[in-house]
């Protein structure tokens, strides 16, 4: 297995440098574990959509005639792009030997704009089965929902001059929300992976001389829906996979010779020569220093990936030597190291 030490980006290293403060701060990129762990035995993925278009849009006048019979195809689209943009996303991971989209699934309850029951394990199995997939990702709903908002205003438009005239027309403004939710189904274990919610919402206006010119106006307003339902898709795939974040550390800067040259020393990326001083002042006759010296020490293993052993540093630091940030750099550094075992647990093969 590659080895997981964190390594700290130098090149990328951001100091904040205040002349009155007595730290800098450093940031480091790191490898949190994914969100939604799929298990390490699975190796062929299948996806199902269960969602369905809903009909209980009211027709009302042809504006509203036009958003419900466009929001039919809308939604079974969107849904489309949704499960698609999932299955790009899984696929990029290089994880998966195969990523399946299984279509037609008749005895499969569709769901609307909420969760529906979930599905029976004896579908799960006979899909799982007869598709050779391990895993069943389920988009459960897909909805969208358009608020219209008129307003009366003015419009240009060419007369027979060529001049734009200012005359009377309307403005329309869409607030259109977009919802879908999954659950990963694992029929092996008999459970539920996970359940996930994400809503978006997106904005749109269009000007004419009448109304439903005005809704004309709205250009791209479908290919902006389905574009956002390919990234809800691929986001939710993105759940499932380690992610890499950079994180933010202050280290001591001043209270000895030795941690000034050792901030220099940072600063042009040698940690390493830093940590020398840092080890040097340990034993400083000065407790607030050596308080100090033993927190920076804890962030230099940090650093290298020795997360005990910067548990060991920062903990002295706090209980022999009053420094009151180690307490909370000794917390955070228990979370991480939850968090590398359970990362180390996800990556084994």
């Amino acid at each position: 297995m590659k080895n997981l030490a964190y390594k700290v980006l130098l090149t990328s290293a951001f100091f904040s440098v205040m002349a009155c403060s007595s730290t800098n701060r450093m940031t480091m990129g790191i490898t949190q574990p994914a969100e939604v762990p799929i298990p390490n035995d699975v190796i062929n993925i299948g996806i199902v959509n269960r969602s369905s278009a809903s009909e209980n849009n009211k027709v009302v006048d042809n504006i509203d005639k036009i958003l419900s019979l466009e929001g039919l195809n809308l939604d079974k689209e969107g849904a489309q792009n949704a499960v698609t943009g999932l299955k790009y996303e899984l696929e990029r991971s290089n994880r998966f030997d195969a990523v399946k989209i299984i279509d037609n699934q008749k005895d499969i309850e569709k769901g609307l704009s909420i969760f529906p029951s979930e599905i029976s394990w004896e579908i799960v199995d006979r899909i799982c089965k007869d598709n050779d997939v391990d895993v069943l990702f389920s988009l459960e709903f897909y909805d969208t929902d358009t608020a219209v908002d008129y307003e009366l205003t003015t419009v240009k438009i060419p007369n027979n001059l060529g001049i734009d005239a200012n005359v009377p027309g309307h403005r329309i403004k869409l607030n259109t929300a977009i919802k879908n939710g999954w659950r990963i189904y694992d029929p092996s274990n008999r459970t539920i992976i996970d359940e996930y919610v994400s809503n978006d919402r997106l904005f749109s206006s269009g000007e004419g001389i009448n109304p439903v010119k005005a809704l004309e106006a709205v250009i791209g307003r479908k290919e902006a829906v389905l574009s956002v339902s390919s990234k809800l898709g691929a986001n939710y795939a993105l759940f499932t996979r380690p992610e890499k974040i950079r994180i933010a550390r202050d280290y001591f800067i001043k209270g000895s010779t030795n941690l000034e040259i050792a901030d220099r020393r940072a600063k042009a990326g040698d940690w390493d020569g830093a940590a020398d001083l840092w080890n040097a002042d340990l034993n400083n006759a000065k407790s607030k220093v050596a308080g100090r010296a033993y927190y920076n020490m804890a962030i230099s293993n940090e650093i290298n990936g020795n997360l005990n052993k910067a548990i060991e540093y920062a903990s002295k630091a706090y209980t022999d030597y009053e420094n009151k940030d180690a307490l909370r750099y000794v917390n955070m550094l228990k979370r991480r190291v939850v968090n590398q075992q359970e990362l180390n647990r996800q990556l084994a093969k």
